[in-house]
């Protein structure tokens, strides 16, 4: 679960950005160690059709930020992988990603629509959809979820004239309601935050987790969180702890703040 492929040297976001050349360093080791990265749905159709589990690992790319154009499909290319990009439709060519406040510049702009169907002409990123507005969904009433999840998704392909076929929570977070409407409007798989790997004979495909490759993990770092999956309390205390924090932020969305 890649964001921005820049570098911060401060701040509680720089885990966020990861630098060009460091994108660079763990993409070549992965690869050195045999592993195949592609996007998520391509992933999954491979899980799908294989007998055991083959040496995969799915590269996702969340928000959409311009640097993905210029700095990681190069990237790309070298190692020859393919990825997921999830832009956050709403703010596609409005500059900076407006829901990081103070820090947003210094992530630089979001993609603008014909950079984006730029990307995807280049064939080798899998256009998802991380919703209209980067708003987290389970605290959203029905309309404005139908809104982030179909309607989004309906612009998306009207300007990319391509399917839409995966999904990535705003923030990671979801409930029974919000994944039975990402499975009625059509989508195959959605993907959360998690920080583990997927588990293809327990986990569900409308919330897959992810593991988050940061600027301070070098390349054998990664390798090793690959290999090893990822922590396990962590996740499940964080999964125990989100009824209670979702009523909270539910709570705090009728006095006009969004907690995250």
């Amino acid at each position: 679960m890649y964001h921005s492929v820049s570098g911060l040297p401060t701040g509680p976001l720089r885990t966020l950005a990861v630098p060009p050349r460091r994108l660079a360093e763990q993409l070549g080791t992965l690869v050195g160690a045999g592993y195949r990265l592609v996007g998520l749905t391509e992933a999954l159709d491979l899980l799908d059709a294989a007998d055991e589990v083959p040496p995969v690992v799915a590269l996702t790319f969340d928000d959409g930020y311009a640097n993905f154009l210029t700095e990681a499909v190069p990237l790309l290319a070298e190692a020859d992988a393919s990825a997921t990009l999830y832009p956050a439709v709403g703010h596609l060519g409005n500059g900076p990603a407006s829901w990081l406040g103070r820090w947003a510049t210094a992530f630089g702009p979001l993609l603008t629509w014909p950079q984006l169907r730029e990307v995807a002409a280049a064939g080798r990123v899998e256009i998802g959809n991380h919703g209209l507005r980067h708003h987290p969904l389970d605290v959203l009433p029905a309309r404005s979820l139908t809104d982030e999840v179909a309607a989004s998704r309906d612009r998306l392909e009207q300007e990319l004239g391509t399917g839409t076929r995966s999904f990535c929570y705003p923030h990671g977070y979801h409930d029974r309601q919000v994944r039975t409407l990402v499975r009625r409007a059509g989508y195959q798989n959605a993907c959360e935050v998690g920080r583990r790997s997927y588990r293809p004979t327990t986990d569900d495909r409308l919330a897959i987790p992810r593991l988050q490759p940061t600027p301070d993990h070098s390349g054998a770092d990664l390798l090793a969180l690959v290999r090893g999956g990822g922590p396990r309390l962590v996740p499940q205390a964080k999964r125990l702890a989100q009824p209670a924090w979702r009523i909270t932020r539910r709570v705090a969305r009728r006095y006009g703040r969004q907690l995250t």
